[in-house]
């Protein structure tokens, strides 16, 4: 093979790119591609970004396997499976790559809105989810969330996390093409798609799991099987329980004797990711799911996806490695991917996966917590700290911001953060659990709690944002406090994500108990099917459903059309009122566009004094309520009241 002094080793007549010279070992890997695929149509385009994060790619994966003789190899092959995907790929998404390559920060825009909901439990089926895309553009969606579809075993699907194939659906719901089908019908409408990677573990029904339970030797390493417990007893000294009622410590034992991790279910397997044919095989199924028109995953449990022995096994710094390399692949093989880290843990914690060379967008779980902490306690200041100190992330990605979700709320802000304004950290969580599950006296929320926990006091909450709320109640209040929750969510600088039903106002279904496959987890209690009543009722401004329906819309429709509220850029503003949430959005236009936001947390009228406007424009218009306020003299807001001021003549 001759050689180049400037360009490196030559394959055909064609040089290897420059970036290779320095570094044999990335000039071998894509001459060994090169020769392969070379002569394929699909080759140009995908050599392109090949040359653009092999080197990446290669940067992420080798702390994790670069000392295996086969490393080289390895590389190879996951580069032809990255290419077999791309070879699959639809014209229509090769031309939405190109144009989410052109403008990368698309998704910051004002206009974007997030739903999510079951498939089953909003619209029956695929199908019916495609009849309601009138309804979501309705409401403004612009990314519909569907909880995970994908074939799990029954009872025991937690909720579709626990995947028997990643390449079949739930037959009740519809195929695989009908999924496709739908996700053409959505991008039509101007939705993006979004969906899980449950890349952490698979059912204990997935061919995987099946081939390692029967000793196969081409899946024994594709999960932690241990013959006794030695092993498990040595991690267990430093791993938490996740679940303890389900079954206690990390691992559950199987009808051999051999034992198995399991960090959340004992039927949802722990991926073994010191395997590279893992991370292979799992990149090809996440490349699969892209090719179905997916434009986000989120990435499931990403804290938990590394073990070392001695550690914790949560977010540890391999666990970035992995994310980095999957990230790196999609942007050869699918660029218009991008992913949503769920992580609750830590406000440090979840902030490190946040990055555009890791997780581009990010739930926003601090956010959320404390908004709950703020209605319980009528003060502003943890929210308010967090607003000023955690708020703000890496340029070119985005919180998403959400005011419940699928699962429990947990109370994950940081202790550290507490203590500073005076607040015991496990104590305050004794009171949020006791209040959001009515055990304090007053509350106004009825919640159900998830993995009480007597031993260590620690507990989550169950329930839906209107029976949180008072609505289960009839709390004259309820509305109020829902919209203001929501009014954060979007205003605040992200992607505001609206659990479908709420903005109508949907109760707790406490039947979840008559379902075997469902009484042992109270987050069903939050999973209730469409309310078609209250959904009927949403135009109807006398009923509860009518005027929250009404007044979310009216959020909606105001965000659109306000440049300031796009982007995550945030400025705290002090009220010094300690019930009342503040801070402004910066519209540019010399102050002219900005978006003043304040928000009243107590059940009281709150009065905010003249001299904290002292800086803003004398006149300003309320475009919630359309109201003028005279900023040269105090300002009272209603109980639950939120305004986003603007400079009047805006």
């Amino acid at each position: 093979m001759a050689t180049d002094t400037i360009s490196g080793p030559r394959v055909t007549g064609r040089p290897v790119p420059a970036w290779a010279t320095p570094d044999a070992q990335l000039g071998r890997v894509w001459q060994t591609l090169h020769q392969a695929l070379g002569r394929e149509p699909h080759w140009p385009a995908f050599d392109e970004r090949v040359r653009a994060h092999l080197a990446t790619l290669r940067s992420e994966l080798q702390p994790l396997y670069g000392a295996r003789a086969d490393f080289e190899a390895f590389l190879a092959r996951l580069l032809q499976t990255a290419f077999d995907a791309w070879r699959e790929r639809a014209p229509d998404l090769k031309a939405l790559d190109a144009q989410r390559e052109h403008d990368p920060d698309w998704f910051q825009s004002q206009r974007m809105l997030g739903g999510v909901c079951y498939v089953d439990l909003f619209a029956g089926n695929f199908r019916g989810i495609e009849a309601q895309i009138p309804y979501f553009q309705e409401l403004g969606l612009t990314y519909l969330h569907l909880m995970p579809p994908f074939l799990c075993p029954e009872p025991h699907s937690d909720g579709g996390y626990a995947v028997s194939s990643y390449r079949a659906t739930k037959p009740s719901l519809g195929s695989i093409d009908e999924l496709r089908h739908l996700s053409e019908k959505l991008r039509e409408a101007g939705i993006s798609l979004v969906l899980d990677f449950v890349f952490n573990h698979t059912s204990d029904e997935h061919d995987w799991a099946v081939g390692a339970r029967a000793n196969d030797p081409a899946y024994q390493d594709y999960f932690y099987l241990f013959p006794d417990r030695t092993q498990p007893d040595a991690y267990e000294r430093t791993v938490r329980e996740i679940f303890p009622d389900e079954h206690p410590g990390a691992f559950s034992q199987l009808d051999d004797g051999r034992w198995v991790w399991t960090t959340f279910h004992s039927y949802q397997w722990d991926l073994n990711y010191s395997n590279p044919e893992v991370f292979r095989a799992m990149a090809g199924e996440m490349l699969f799911i892209a090719n179905l028109g997916v434009e986000f995953l989120r990435m499931d449990a990403v804290a938990f996806i590394w073990k070392r022995l001695g550690t914790s096994c949560e977010n540890l710094p391999e666990a970035h490695h992995l994310l980095r390399a999957y990230n790196a692949l999609a942007r050869i093989a699918a660029p218009a991917l991008l992913f949503k880290s769920e992580a609750i843990v830590h406000p440090d914690d979840v902030v490190a996966y946040i990055s555009p060379a890791e997780c581009q967008i990010s739930y926003n779980p601090l956010q959320m917590a404390l908004l709950w902490n703020t209605l319980a306690t009528r003060q502003v200041d943890m929210l308010q700290k967090a607003l000023a100190e955690r708020h703000h992330i890496a340029p070119g990605t985005a919180w998403v911001n959400y005011v419940r979700s699928h699962d429990d709320i947990g109370w994950t802000f940081a202790d550290e953060d507490a203590l500073q304004l005076g607040i015991n950290g496990f104590d305050h969580r004794q009171f949020l659990n006791r209040f959001y599950v009515n055990r304090f006296p007053g509350s106004f929320a009825r919640g159900v709690p998830f993995q009480d926990n007597p031993a260590t006091g620690d507990c989550r909450i169950s329930g839906t944002a209107a029976s949180l709320c008072g609505l289960e109640q009839g709390d004259a209040h309820a509305v109020a406090r829902m919209l203001l929750l929501y009014g954060v969510a979007l205003s605040s600088g992200g992607i505001p994500l609206i659990y479908l039903g709420d903005e109508v106002g949907t109760l707790d279904d406490h039947g979840y108990v008559n379902d075997p496959g469902k009484a042992g987890d109270s987050r069903w209690v939050h999973r209730p099917a469409r309310d078609e009543q209250r959904y009927a009722d949403r135009r109807d401004p006398s009923t509860d459903a009518g005027r929250l329906h009404a007044g979310m819309r009216h959020l909606i429709a105001l965000r659109r059309h306000l440049p300031a509220l796009a982007g995550g850029h945030l400025v705290p503003f002090y009220a010094k009122n300690p019930s009342v949430l503040g801070y402004l959005r910066d519209g540019g236009q010399g102050g002219a566009g900005n978006v003043l936001v304040l928000g009243n947390f107590s059940e009281h009228p709150q009065t905010i004094a003249a001299e904290v406007f002292s800086a803003m424009p004398a006149r300003m218009v309320d475009l919630i309520g359309q109201s003028a306020f005279e900023a040269r003299s105090s300002v009272t807001l209603a109980p639950y009241q939120m305004v986003w001021l603007v400079p009047r003549g805006m």
